[in-house]
């Protein structure tokens, strides 16, 4: 049975964990809150309290790993923990994927980034990651894949909940464009690369539409029948740190690597048709 070990599992491994399960995987994942814990036992993952419980039998017991966890100042938070036991066990592992972000590739004021681009975090969570791959890359044997996200949106995240909360903002500067990815996306790009691994490969995740975020915004407004928020200008936003440092990059990321290699067909290729399939998915059948 293979069997898939996710270092934090979050949002984008409960996406891949759910195209996993029908095909009869064994699926464990690391959590540190008990409550998280719970509700993956009702979805068939087996959930290891981590820090607290020994990952160590989870690792032997997995062919397929799949890192989420972020990194900080101090480094990778997996390797520093168990780096020699993943060095070992690398001749056992048939995959490896790191979800890592586009934000390695830093500001290109509007200009567009592939895989090959320099790297060039313009924010310290860029620079983490740029280490974190730098790390995980350095582990020896290991059939290392590495995943560079856009910014993730899908069902119960994204703009829908800010306008319903009535917290979303229209924040708009010049020039600013984000690519972005639906969930569901990236976890079809995993499944492919699962079935068609290539140690030591890099992909971009992300759609075809890179877009001003205060679009994504309006439109989702409009789709929801609400007026869009009052538009405000970057300058003059009350913003905090963190959230000002989003604004710090502005790029267009392409994708032709995934669909080349991976013969992946998005089946969200922009925001429009994202945004749409999950209000729609919301409605109750007639």
């Amino acid at each position: 049975m293979p069997t898939l070990l996710t270092f934090g599992h979050g949002y984008t491994a409960r996406a891949l964990a759910r195209r996993l399960q029908p095909q009869g995987w064994r699926l464990i994942g690391t959590t540190r809150h008990a409550e998280t814990a719970a509700k993956m036992v009702a979805s068939g993952v087996e959930p290891v309290l981590w820090p607290g419980e020994d990952p160590r039998p989870a690792l032997a017991a997995a062919d397929h790993l799949l890192i989420s966890a972020p990194p900080s100042e101090a480094g990778d938070p997996v390797l520093a923990a168990l780096g020699p036991e993943i060095a070992a066990a690398a001749p056992q592992l048939r995959w490896v994927g790191y979800l890592s972000t586009t934000g390695v590739y830093g500001d290109r004021q509007g200009g567009w980034v592939d895989e090959d681009s320099a790297l060039d975090p313009a924010t310290e969570r860029g620079r983490h990651r740029v280490a974190a791959e730098a790390a995980w890359a350095e582990v020896p044997g290991l059939p290392l894949h590495i995943f560079r996200l856009a910014g993730i949106y899908g069902s119960g995240r994204g703009p829908f909940e800010k306008l319903r909360r009535g917290s979303a903002r229209r924040i708009v500067k010049p020039g600013q464009v984000f690519s972005r990815t639906h969930v569901e996306d990236i976890a079809q790009v995993l499944m492919a690369s699962i079935a068609q691994p290539d140690p030591g490969r890099i992909y971009n995740v992300c759609d075809d539409d890179p877009a001003p975020p205060d679009a994504v915004i309006a439109h989702a407004a409009e789709l929801l029948g609400m007026p869009p928020p009052e538009a405000v200008d970057f300058d003059e936003a009350d913003m905090s740190p963190m959230a000002r440092s989003f604004y710090a990059e502005s790029k267009r990321v392409r994708n032709d690597r995934i669909k080349a290699d991976l013969g992946v067909s998005l089946a969200y290729p922009d925001y429009r048709s994202g945004l749409k399939a999950i209000l729609e998915a919301e409605q109750p059948e007639a």
